[in-house]
């Protein structure tokens, strides 16, 4: 199946995609919590959270981290990513 309409006998293509309105937040027990948006060919399916521990967090920061190693910094990134670009021979994820 290609990126352009679906034809007749294509299965429908499911999207999970966050809500950019309810952002990142920490849930009552100090976990945090992001908001998904699922989709099946266009048509909303249900909300789903993302809920992660501190640990967790933590764990996907530096995963994200190491994979943007090598590509441009924006502008608008944490400085933690200035400091994973700069340090010779990053590790992988």
């Amino acid at each position: 199946m290609g990126k352009g309409p679906a034809e007749p006998g294509d299965r429908p293509r499911w999207l999970i995609a966050p809500i950019p309105e309810r952002g990142l937040h920490r849930t009552k027990d100090g976990d945090f919590s992001l908001s998904f948006q699922i989709s099946c060919g266009g048509e909303h399916m249900a909300l789903a959270p993302l809920t992660l521990t501190p640990e967790e967090a933590e764990q996907l920061h530096a995963a994200l981290c190491y994979a943007l190693d090598g590509l441009p910094v924006p502008d608008f990134a944490p400085e933690c990513r200035n400091s994973i670009q700069r340090r010779p021979g990053g590790r992988g994820y």
